[in-house]
């Protein structure tokens, strides 16, 4: 009989990203962002046919699909190689080439945030002459007239939902990612949608149900978000369900049968919800998938989801009951089976606070553990590490590593003062809480003190420094991808809508010059002595190009053995194939020549 080889790395980096997906009005249609040709462009299916052919070819990445009810055209958004000014474009029905509809300069944005029934009016957000605070537009496609509708002021100020009748909007204003307000705009009157808008908490996901009701989530007064309601006659907030320890997401409306879904975040997994909005039931759905990325539902009542598991790719999936899944598209691994990767433990221990820490283990399989553990502080810092397929985990997996990824303080999913905790403390709590993590690896005999890894990206790069800077003795060598180096120089170089946050988020560099310096990677030059890996998106509008320049150009100077790689056609993050093999071809090289 045959015997064929063991898969390789290039199997497990062959897997698509599927970013977004939209259905059309009839449910004949499928349009959905992937780099399926290696490079990000939009793909259709035509329903139930579920060969996908190109849609749309710009080589970018969308970052919103929307059908015209009308079946005219179709609307999508372009950055430019990652720079994320994204910009509003048009295409025929049929797909084709796409043609700037909403568009300025290259340094401005676009939002597209509503389409009107009718599709004649195209509501967005932009940059234009508002680039911290935003403003608010309606482009009226008969006449192609702009009008302004909101100037944004405190804060970064998103439209989050428009009224079928169009006349009460519900803005959205960013102080934090812990500190977001919703205000309803009736007439000339902004109202608050929670009773006290100065009060820090979170409020989300506005969707009008009928004519007087707008539902959202909120954690106002709690640690985990939940459902609540504005009525705009009595302009009373109410309390409509909460989940025990489950923070409520996000909220669709069915129309049809008078449901909501949501999605609820319950620390490394997503769970999926449908509420009857007549009999007060909630239920929970049962899903192929651990994580969801988008949920959708159509006129007709039916569920489409982008979902995704530690062990199998994004892949969206339809259902009609809740309950009954299909998947529509069949993004896999080449020629490896689900079977043949590796699940991950859900484990905890105790930090040196004795906080407890959630953390995903996934074990080297024993016939091809090389001995070596790859210690993964994730990105964000306020996201969280989940059971969702992640190509290079996999692949490093196959090659005998083990990977640790634990939701030290400031991840989410386990309640808002646990978020808070990574605010004006990027440096001192989550970075003890990975030391623990690395201790408790050791003292369970998971991996020797000699054979560790440390590998990061953005705010997991700037961990994966400060932990380099600071306790070089735990590691072989260091992989960075795009983590900011200098806290004075990065709170200075974000985008502007970002900077309004970045005192809450990071703090000041005045007043908190001490702290700064102490949680600064670049400070501990001296002591970051192991061989690094420094990867960085030439177009990052997020963590700039040069906050890793400085950083390696500085070990160089000191002889270090640093390795950069510069990709001029990317920004935070990798959206071509090529690019994205390139880099962790790399990573997996370096780390084995490291190993000894």
């Amino acid at each position: 009989m045959l015997n064929f080889s063991k898969p390789t790395v290039e199997q497990f980096l062959r897997t698509y990203v599927i970013s977004d997906f939209a259905v059309s009005k009839d449910e004949d249609r499928i349009v959905f962002n992937t780099n399926l040709n290696g490079k990000m462009n939009l793909w259709a299916m035509d329903l139930p046919d579920t060969f996908p052919y190109l849609f749309a070819q710009k080589d970018q990445s969308a970052n919103f699909i929307k059908f015209d009810p009308e079946g005219r055209y179709v609307l999508t958004g372009y950055d430019n190689d990652g720079d994320e000014n994204y910009q509003i474009y048009a295409l025929p029905s049929e797909g084709g080439m796409p043609e700037a509809l909403i568009t300025g300069e290259p340094n401005e944005k676009y939002y597209f945030t509503h389409l009107s029934d009718d599709g004649k009016r195209v509501y967005y957000v932009t940059s234009e002459g508002n680039p911290n605070f935003l403003n608010a537009k309606v482009r009226n496609l008969e006449d192609n007239s702009d009008t302004l509708l909101n100037e944004g002021e405190s804060g970064p100020t998103y439209l989050s939902a428009v009224s079928e009748k169009e006349d009460v909007f519900v803005y959205m204003r960013l102080l934090a990612n812990t500190y977001i307000q919703l205000f309803v705009k009736d007439g000339d009157s902004m109202t608050s949608l929670t009773p006290d808008a100065e009060k820090v908490h979170v409020a989300s996901g506005p969707v009008f149900v009928g004519e007087k009701d707008i539902y959202f989530t909120t954690n106002f007064d709690q640690e985990y978000s939940y459902v609540a309601k504005y009525n705009l006659d009595s302009k009373e907030f109410e309390t409509v369900f909460q989940i025990d320890n489950e923070s409520i997401e996000g909220i669709k409306y069915d129309k049809e049968n008078n449901y909501l879904y949501m999605t609820t975040e319950k620390g490394v997994e997503d769970v999926l919800y449908r509420y009857n909005l007549e009999t007060q039931a909630l239920e929970t759905l049962s899903t192929p998938f651990d994580v969801v990325g988008k949920l959708v539902v159509t006129k007709a009542g039916n569920l489409y989801v982008l979902g995704r598991s530690a062990t199998v790719p994004f892949n969206i999936y339809k259902s009609t009951t809740g309950n009954d899944w299909v998947s529509i598209t069949n993004n896999r691994v080449l020629g490896v089976s689900q079977e043949e990767m590796v699940e991950p433990e859900v484990v905890t221990y105790k930090s040196f606070d004795d906080m407890e820490i959630e953390a995903l283990l996934f074990r080297a399989n024993p016939e091809n553990d090389n001995g070596y553990t790859i210690f993964w502080p994730h990105g964000g810092p306020q996201a969280s590490e989940r059971k969702m397929f992640r190509a290079m985990f996999q692949s490093a997996l196959n090659r005998g590593y083990t990977i640790f990824a634990p939701n030290f303080r400031g991840s989410t999913g386990y309640g808002s003062s646990f978020v808070k905790l990574v605010e004006q403390d990027w440096g001192h709590g989550p970075r003890l809480d990975c030391v623990a993590g690395i201790e408790w690896l050791f003292e369970n005999n998971i991996t020797k003190r000699d054979k560790l890894f440390l590998v990061g990206g953005s705010y997991g790069g700037y961990m994966a420094l400060l932990l380099h800077g600071r306790h070089p003795e735990y590691f072989k060598a260091v992989v960075d991808i795009f983590g900011p180096s200098d806290l004075f120089t990065f709170v200075n170089s974000v985008p502007p809508h970002w900077k309004p946050m970045m005192e809450r988020w990071v703090g000041d560099p005045e007043r908190d010059k001490e702290r700064f310096i102490k949680d600064s990677p670049i400070t501990y030059l001296d002591t970051m002595v192991k061989p690094m890996l420094v990867i960085q998106g030439a177009k990052d509008p997020r963590v700039v190009k040069e906050e890793s320049d400085q950083i390696v150009e500085k070990l160089k100077d000191l002889g270090r053995d640093v390795e950069y790689l510069v990709l001029e056609d990317e920004g935070h993050g990798f959206s071509k194939k090529e690019n994205e093999i390139k880099v962790y071809n790399m990573m997996l090289e370096f780390l084995e020549k490291h190993q000894g």
